[in-house]
């Protein structure tokens, strides 16, 4: 019994200490990113998306701070659920695309100052990197 509590402290400890593979370690969480284009057109409204640790994902709508995981690893995307604060804007529109965009990315590339999360179905969001 004393070997199996053991066992199961030392799986605990150890999986805590598993490798990053999603975009965050492939030069996402170098910045903060800014939406400039959605689907080939000019984003005018701010967006931003950030990974500031681990598994987790947060960022701005146009409206709405949000949050979100990413478990899966580079160069794929999958947002888990999208949980935002509720305020109303006049650009509520454009956020309601912009998250649905993300949940429906499964590609992501990070190329110096760029990002680009897409998918096999012509969907396209375009980031750069802001200054820090």
């Amino acid at each position: 019994m004393k070997y199996l509590i053991c066992a199961a402290a030392l799986v605990t400890l150890f999986s805590g200490c598993k490798k990053d593979e999603t975009v965050r370690a492939y030069g996402g969480g170098d910045a903060t990113w800014k939406l400039v284009e959605l689907n080939g057109t000019t984003f005018a409204a701010d967006a931003t998306i950030a990974f500031p640790e681990k598994g987790k994902i947060t960022g701005t709508g146009p409206c709405n701070e949000f949050a979100s995981t990413i478990e899966v690893p580079y160069p794929w995307f999958k947002a888990g659920q999208i949980q935002s604060s509720r305020k109303a804007c006049p650009a509520l529109a454009a956020e309601t695309a912009y998250f649905r965009a993300l949940t429906d990315a499964t590609l992501v590339e990070v190329s110096d100052q760029v990002m680009i999360l897409s998918n096999t179905d012509g969907l396209s969001l375009v980031f750069k990197a802001l200054e820090q």
